[in-house]
């Protein structure tokens, strides 16, 4: 017996719909069947779904009819019905842009008069007029046909090769899961079958397959795993990614920062504690659900959550909203009813966790010194748009761009001062109500130097006239810029008086710049650098500058985490960009202490990086 309240709500209970899926015949190979017949095997399998990834019911949009439109099929207009609804299908119109020669398409829907965001420039086109093509990079490939010649492939399963089941990484799994089965009916091919599947198992090995649906079509590579059963034992085939569509991208370490002297910095307020991994670390342990769940007849505790008992609130709420909308008049007066319990139950954490993860949470608020951050009032910057800073122009976490009024104030303190007064080395700080965007203490402190203090003085005031343009990417101090730095080297060694100076400030560059993140993409750049250096140490005497700054180099790019890449493209450029050796110095009236020896040994020697990464 039961309630029609508690029926409707049992309706809407998310329940797993199990299928049975269609055995699709195809051949496993291990090895050459054509080439060598006698050393391949062949076996008959099926195959058939293991998972199947399941969507939500598509919508269809509707709309009310014009005036004179609504008619029925016979022809006869209902007097009484005061609203009719028809489905909009979807059309596809082409357009070119002649303002930016680009090609554009518009879908629009039925019962539009005219595309929308088409101007006077644009030019409607056929579809026959046009011919499809493929992004490849920046650039489309023309395909004519609508699609490239495929390969000359054959139906079936190849296996490539074994390895150790430890060394499949789980992330490159993708897609739906396929049962490889052998040939119910034929007993050998299960034999056969079942022998690779057991020899699989005891080995603890996976195999790479290639999988060709039909004959020519495109092919897929996964992985088959052994699954031995009771009475029967198959494979399981998932299809993994091809070697080009994975990315990898690299990360600065979170650990291990390094100084613009490269020096590693032990004590930084970017680096954990010991305080502060104790407290995340029982906070992290404070929020563990394995046991956080029922108990059981011995009193033990389940897992809170359970994937089996989890589910897709999009699929079922929509079921819910699609039989709803099918079985009353009015939804405004008769609303689709809330979800049912069991697709809210992981919605909310448990309360148990929550309670036993607060005194960690205070902990970790004491350790981090968390504090509530105020919202901004968003308000218009003065300076307009400003360029964003590449990430190689300067160290990460490292470096901080100069505001702009502070960069103004201390230009003109040191052009407005006496000759005899001391200036100070730092920019002033700006007022409170300045609209310059000011860097956080935490920020500040990345600079490894401590603010000025000018003790109550007050502060000088910005000339307009006299403040110099602010150059990014150039230290103070310097007279060579991150950004450009082959050009302000050969500008100061124009004028004859700096080259001293120019050749020290071009070594520092050139070793900060190397050894940044995503210093791969100016190696070209940093090796003419090199060779302007070098040529340029050769015929002004400073010859033992560039053999310091080379070793200097060397010793920085193959230790950790260095720039071995970067050091092996030296190395292929020989002599001409190794040690300035005695002979090379005497040329031009130089002095060096490095043999030819040693020089050439520096350019031949191959280095390996003695550096693991875990």
């Amino acid at each position: 017996m039961g309630t029609c309240a508690l029926a409707l709500q049992e309706i809407s209970r998310p329940e797993i719909k199990q299928v049975k899926s269609t055995l699709m015949g195809t051949v496993i190979r291990l090895g050459d069947v054509d080439g060598r017949p006698d050393e391949a095997i062949e076996v008959l399998v099926k195959a058939s779904k293991c998972t199947a990834l399941t969507r939500p019911k598509g919508w269809k949009k509707f709309a009310s009819r014009q005036a004179g439109d609504d008619e029925y099929e016979g022809g006869e207009e209902d007097e009484d019905r005061t609203v009719s609804f028809a489905q909009l299908k979807m059309r596809t119109e082409y357009y070119i842009d002649h303002g930016e020669h680009e090609d554009e398409d518009d879908e629009s829907e039925d019962g539009d008069k005219s595309p929308t965001g088409k101007d006077e420039n644009s030019e409607k086109v056929e579809k026959e007029q046009l011919i499809r093509g493929f992004k490849y990079g920046t650039t489309y490939a023309p395909c004519p046909d609508g699609q490239f010649p495929r390969l000359p492939t054959q139906k079936g399963m190849d296996i490539c090769g074994f390895f150790q089941a430890r060394n499949f990484r789980r992330e490159l799994a993708m897609g739906e899961v396929q049962y490889i089965w052998a040939d119910p009916s034929s007993a050998q091919q299960q034999v056969a079958l079942s022998s690779i599947v057991q020899a699989m198992y005891e080995k603890d090995v996976l195999a790479i397959a290639r999988w060709v649906t039909k004959d020519g079509m495109d092919p897929k590579m996964g992985v088959l795993a052994p699954s031995v059963f009771d009475k029967i034992d198959c494979l399981l085939w998932v299809q993994m990614p091809f070697a080009d569509d994975v990315r990898k991208y690299n990360f600065a370490s979170l650990d291990y920062l390094m100084s613009k002297k490269g020096e590693r910095i032990m004590k930084h307020p970017y680096i954990p504690t010991d305080d502060q991994l104790s407290a995340m670390e029982n906070f992290v342990d404070a929020m563990d659900l394995m046991d956080a769940g029922d108990k059981d007849e011995e009193g033990n505790r389940y897992p809170w959550f359970d994937t089996r008992l989890s589910y897709n609130p999009a699929v079922h709420r929509t079921k819910q909203a699609l039989f709803h909308s099918a079985v009353v008049n009015d939804l405004i007066t008769n609303p689709i009813p809330p979800p049912h319990p069991e697709l809210l139950k992981y919605f909310e954490p448990p309360k148990k966790v929550l309670k036993r993860a607060r005194d960690a949470i205070e902990d970790c608020k004491q350790a981090f010194k968390v504090k509530e951050v105020p919202k901004k009032v968003a308000r218009a910057r003065k300076d307009g748009h400003v360029r964003a800073r590449d990430e190689d122009e300067d160290m990460l976490l490292l470096d901080i761009k100069m505001p702009k009024r502070m960069a103004s104030q201390a230009a003109s303190q040191i052009l407005n001062s006496a000759p005899g007064e001391a200036s100070p080395s730092k920019p002033t700080k700006p007022p409170p109500d300045s609209d310059t965007e000011t860097e956080d203490e935490d920020e500040e402190e990345l600079l490894l130097d401590k603010k000025p203090d000018y003790k109550g003085h007050a502060l000088p005031t910005p000339s307009r006239s006299l403040s110099p343009p602010v150059e990014f990417g150039r230290a103070p101090g310097r007279i060579i810029g991150t950004t450009y730095p082959l050009q302000d080297f050969k500008k100061n060694i124009a004028q004859g008086d700096l080259v001293s100076k120019a050749v020290e400030d071009m070594g520092v560059v050139i070793k900060d710049i190397v050894m940044k993140p995503f210093s791969s993409r100016r190696h070209d750049e940093l090796l003419d650098c090199l060779k302007t250096l070098r040529e340029i140490s050769l015929k002004e005497d400073e010859i033992d500058a560039w053999n310091e700054f080379l070793q200097d180099l060397k010793k920085s790019c193959i230790s950790y985490p260095g720039n071995q890449e970067f050091w092996t493209q030296v190395q292929k450029l020989g002599r001409d960009i190794s040690l300035i050796s005695t002979s090379e110095a005497n040329k031009l009236g130089g002095i060096s202490t490095v043999s030819d020896t040693a020089a050439t040994e520096v350019s031949s020697r191959h280095v390996l990086s003695h550096c693991s990464v875990n």
